[in-house]
């Protein structure tokens, strides 16, 4: 009998141990130029230490149930997540087709890219008063397309510690917004991603040069696209998911954050 009590007992307080851990994602609506976008605040609400704040722009198919997974996983105890929506209205692409149409207006005019992704940050620090945001920790992770999206936000000046792009473009309609960049920035891309040939690496890192950049790339021998995203499931071809890479690629972004996060202080 004493040892069924012990036994219920561990079972009870692993329930409630499952159950203290509290990750939420919280509905956040701005309107911008007549335009609503729906993006989604992630965090663990049971904790109440304030953390660093990170604007996630995700791949092109936007904000979805995969992308608020991904977003929950990042975000753990460490970090709250504004998941963000760079297309606005009803814009949800469901296939390739639908999600080339949804980024082409925004890598054709980059500056409604900076725009979007700005105000992003922007309704990031206005949730300080909901959320528990550290406000003098701020910065920005992106993926495939989103990569690009928080490239260009380093690029618009923003006040960010940090911007991490996953498996993103490294191109640019500037290089000379590069001198305009405070945040310091590290792209991570899989070495044999043909997304990504040797003229864009190259001059994504004269650009980071001549602007003088605290930044660094790393190349992940093997990998190539779409590296993180687990939906990647296509044994061949350019968009494929790798375990080992993508946990390397994180800690390698929480490494840089905390390093970026220090530095700022």
């Amino acid at each position: 009998m004493r040892r069924s009590l012990i036994a219920l007992s561990l079972l009870v307080l692993g329930h409630v141990g499952a159950a203290s851990a509290a990750m939420v994602a919280k509905p956040v609506q701005w309107t911008d130029q007549g335009v609503t976008y729906k993006s989604f605040l992630v965090y663990d609400d049971a904790v109440t230490a304030r953390r660093p704040g990170l604007v996630m722009v995700p791949n092109w198919y936007g904000v979805n149930d995969m992308a608020v997974a991904k977003a929950k996983d990042i975000a753990g105890k460490d970090y709250v997540i504004l998941l963000t929506d760079m297309y606005g209205g009803d814009t949800r692409p469901k296939s390739e087709a639908e999600a080339g149409a949804a980024v082409k207006p925004l890598y054709a005019d980059r500056k409604i890219m900076r725009q979007r992704v700005m105000r992003a940050l922007d309704e990031l620090k206005a949730q300080e008063k909901n959320a528990p945001i550290d406000p003098s920790r701020l910065a920005a992770i992106g993926f495939c397309f989103g990569g690009s999206a928080v490239l260009d936000l380093a690029r618009a000046g923003a006040d960010v510690a940090a911007v991490v792009s996953f498996h993103g473009l490294l191109s640019t309609d500037d290089p000379k917004l590069g001198a305009q960049i405070h945040a310091h920035v590290l792209a991570l891309n899989g070495a044999d991603d043909a997304n990504v040939p040797p003229e864009q690496r190259a001059a994504f890192e004269a650009e980071m040069r001549d602007g003088k950049v605290d930044w660094a790339s790393t190349d992940f021998g093997g990998a190539v696209h779409c590296f993180t995203e687990k939906e990647a499931t296509t044994p061949t071809g350019n968009c494929r998911y790798d375990d080992k890479v993508a946990k390397r690629a994180y800690a390698a972004m929480r490494a840089w954050l905390s390093e970026s996060f220090a530095a700022k202080k």
